[in-house]
């Protein structure tokens, strides 16, 4: 279903069945194609709810039917990510579409520091099938072992895959060293096996500087 044409424009071709993608990505499709625009980032009044309460926003539409539909954010690159069974963590503005049949959820994904106690959320993705995340310039897969864990500035985080275990680190982050720091800064630390994808650039996030 899923296919890359140049690296920022995905092409989904559908035979009757549906794809998930962020509201107002579609920028062209040929046959016949229904468009529906889905609460709580597809999970319904459940779904609503639990990110209204946890910040974490996602508003997608369901495109169906016959054709091509092609979608793009932008101009920020994609990347296929197929999951067989297993589960993708992903920041919820990175997600650009889906297989219909794949669930998302939302998932805590640790404290944002001892002080404040705040937590913080993620989108999940999980079943059998094909997801593209989107990144700010070309990502860059990075592997994790039990013998090479990983710290990640938050701003270049995009997504994560695997058996892997998240924890925060309050303290000097890489920005602090170009004198742009502030707050309450902390980086973004894996363990376990798996892989972290990051893009080449910083956005401005809760994740970011504090």
């Amino acid at each position: 279903m899923f296919r890359l044409q140049g690296s920022k424009v995905l092409a989904v071709d559908m035979t009757g069945d549906a794809v998930k993608a962020k509201n107002g990505s579609m920028v062209a499709y040929d046959g016949q194609m229904a468009f529906k625009k889905l609460s709580g980032g597809g999970e319904g009044i459940r779904g609503m709810v639990t990110r209204r309460i946890t910040g974490e926003q996602m508003t997608l539409m369901e495109v169906k039917g016959q054709g091509t539909c092609w979608f793009a954010d932008r101009a920020s690159e994609i990347n296929l990510v197929s999951l067989q069974g297993d589960r993708l963590f992903v920041e919820s503005s990175n997600l650009l579409a889906t297989d219909a049949g794949l669930r998302t959820g939302t998932s805590f994904t640790g404290l944002r520091g001892a002080s404040q106690g705040n937590g913080l959320f993620t989108t999940t993705i999980e079943g059998h099938g094909q997801a593209a995340i989107m990144s700010d310039g070309p990502a860059v897969v990075l592997r994790v072992s039990s013998q090479y864990p990983l710290t990640v500035d938050p701003g270049a985080y995009i997504a994560h895959q695997g058996d892997l275990r998240q924890s925060f680190q309050s303290g000097v982050t890489f920005r602090t060293f170009m004198g742009e720091g502030g707050g309450e800064a902390f980086q973004i630390r894996f363990e376990g096996d798996g892989v972290v994808y990051v893009q080449p650039s910083e956005r401005n996030s809760i994740a970011g500087d504090v």
